[in-house]
């Protein structure tokens, strides 16, 4: 058997809250692990995304990274990345506070201040319409046709996904998705997962967003407690509605499930995107495989 290091980390945490936003695993060397021993170990550890450090084949790059679910690799992910380039800070002699990951959705910076991230997209938003009426969106989310807004739209700015726009914050939370209906209905052609980002903006307020994040596992609805790269879609969402540019917003995420999570989302007028969040490293371990 051979001992292989971890680390455990939460990402977009909110305020001091040590055990608040996303957790993540971190394994500090990738290279012994086939793809279906990675697929296994994060299965095993059952977070919302589990990562691997690799040597880089890109030459730019200062490390690639694999993402993967319990169920399936994805190409990109906001929270992962920003809790793997902390990781990869210490791991990589002289990588300092900027560094470029590769994934399979392309190079992605991340540059950090202190130990808040931030990330810029690796690709321009690509979008498209939803199949589905406004009354079916409404009624895969448990909601009347009343609480969706105009422009629920499919976005892509590393990882696809159906970001839905709300009518107020007391809608998002009020929100049950129906899992047939999820299935049915926001199902990402590109993935073949199923997933929506719902979101609204806090009234009273010039940069407060309220989101939430839910994705279908077997038959289950569950919920993610801050999810990185619907915040990235939620740019390119802003940018494909002629939103005007610059966008500086705060998310707020992980009510429901307990996990507060806070994300920073900015465009700016050249149309990047960007996302930001606190990383806290919680302890480090071993495996033996």
């Amino acid at each position: 058997m051979s001992e292989h290091r971890y680390r455990i980390l939460n990402v977009f945490t909110a305020g001091d809250d040590r055990l608040s936003g996303n957790p993540l695993c971190v394994f500090e060397d990738g290279q012994p692990f086939s793809n279906g021993t990675m697929q296994a170990l994060a299965r095993q550890l059952n977070l919302s995304e589990t990562t691997f450090v690799l040597p880089p084949s890109a030459p730019e790059a200062t490390a690639r990274v694999r993402i993967f679910t319990p169920t399936f690799e994805m190409p990109f992910a906001g929270h992962p990345t920003l809790g793997t380039a902390h990781v990869v800070r210490e791991l990589v002699h002289g990588a300092g506070d900027k560094v470029r990951l590769e994934m399979l959705a392309g190079l992605v910076e991340v540059s950090a201040v202190g130990d808040t991230w931030r990330l810029q997209t690796a690709r321009k938003p690509e979008t498209r319409e939803p199949a589905a009426s406004r009354r079916e969106l409404a009624e895969m989310l448990g909601l009347p046709m009343s609480a969706l807004e105009d422009g629920a739209l499919w976005v892509d700015t590393g990882a696809e996904q159906l970001v839905v726009p709300l009518a107020d914050p007391g809608r998002v939370r009020d929100a049950k998705p129906v899992p047939a209906l999820l299935a049915r209905h926001a199902t990402s052609e590109k993935r073949g997962a199923s997933m929506a980002y719902l979101w609204a903006r806090e009234p009273g307020t010039a940069g407060a967003i309220v989101a939430r994040f839910f994705f279908l596992s077997g038959q289950s609805v569950l919920e993610d407690p801050a999810t990185g790269s619907a915040c990235a879609n939620l740019g390119g969402w802003m940018i494909a509605t002629g939103k005007p540019l610059p966008v500086r917003v705060e998310v707020r995420q992980g009510e429901a499930v307990k996990r507060p999570s806070v994300l920073h989302l900015d465009v700016d007028a050249a149309g990047r995107v960007f996302v930001a969040g606190r990383v806290v490293e919680l302890g480090r371990g071993s495996l033996e495989l």
